[in-house]
């Protein structure tokens, strides 16, 4: 069957059709990708604004269009933390769907960790044993754990890159102290899921899923993504650590230049630098792989396994 998946974030909202079926390998279709920022239209009382509102509508009622032409017998929409942050939350979502038809679903922290583990091993397989999965998104990181297809632990923190852009960061590029003070801030902060992750044993395989690792890992020398979703990509430490004393130098315009990195996301390059290298210490682990599945195919994944078409 052909489906569809919307992905509402926090700076997309990004159209996947794949064809699939039960027990096989979903194969891309379609992508199509439009920046809104939701998270940067949050007023000062906490709700999404008018405008944005506006634009989410727009965006949707698109990407059901596009969906319709493109045969999909299905289309799974979900918002993930941007729209969960919103205090209007339930009013945009009514509006979203009086206005389009479409029931947009939004994902609570831990079903993300969960759908974006499951994504992983179903990439990975078995093989993998004790695996642990990190995501970097706009608004959160998404810890997942464990030995079967659903996470022994699952967690979601708000330390997005986009998040601690906007909270920690007042110019562009960040000054040397605020660099030094949100790198020793992330660190007190995600010491308590280290010691989590600590009691789960010692992980087999640690992969890092999302926009934010592949970037990172493609400037320290990974392949770049023309050469197939099947190389096998890298991301150290040290690595990082190398690459954050360069990049935290360079203002967005700048970064949007290097490889791998688009224009919507370089500004929050950085912070998610950051954000990687914080939690692989946390955890403890020098080095994990890039694994190209994440929330979205995750979404897919669980549909198909219902016979029903339901979510869990």
């Amino acid at each position: 069957m052909r489906l569809g998946v919307l992905d509402v974030g926090s700076n997309t909202v990004h159209l996947l059709v794949v064809d699939a079926h039960r027990g096989g390998h979903p194969t891309p279709a379609s992508s199509e990708r439009t920046v809104l920022r939701l998270a940067e239209r949050l007023n000062a009382g906490g709700d999404l604004s008018e405008e944005g509102a506006d634009d989410l509508v727009r965006a949707v009622a698109a990407a059901k269009k596009s969906a319709r032409k493109l045969g999909c017998e299905d289309l799974m929409a979900f918002a993930t933390s941007a729209v969960r942050d919103a205090g209007n939350a339930a009013e945009v979502l009514a509006r979203v769907h009086d206005e389009t038809g479409v029931e947009l679903r939004v994902l609570t922290g831990t079903d993300e960790a969960r759908l974006t583990f499951l994504a992983a091993r179903r990439w990975l397989g078995w093989s993998a044993g004790n695996l642990l999965v990190l995501d970097i998104g706009g608004g959160s990181l998404e810890v997942a754990m464990g030995v079967d297809e659903e996470p022994a632990y699952a967690r979601s923190v708000p330390f997005g890159a986009g998040r601690l852009t906007r909270e920690r960061f007042t110019s562009d590029p960040p000054s040397r102290g605020e660099v030094t003070e949100t790198a020793e801030w992330l660190a007190e902060q995600l010491a308590p899921v280290g010691k989590k992750l600590a009691k789960q044993g010692v992980p087999d395989r640690v992969v890092g899923t999302s926009k934010t690792f592949r970037s990172l890992a493609r400037l320290t020398g990974a392949a770049p993504s023309s050469v197939g979703p099947r190389v096998r990509r890298v991301l150290t430490e040290p690595g990082l650590r190398q690459l954050i004393a360069f990049i935290s130098r360079m203002p967005a315009a700048d970064l949007a230049e290097l490889e791998g990195v688009s224009q919507g996301r370089a500004p929050q390059l950085v912070a998610g630098a950051l954000v990687a290298r914080a939690a692989m210490l946390a955890v403890g682990v020098p080095e994990l792989e890039i694994c190209p599945w994440a929330l979205r195919e995750g979404v897919i994944l669980r549909r198909l396994d219902r016979v029903d078409g339901e979510d869990s």
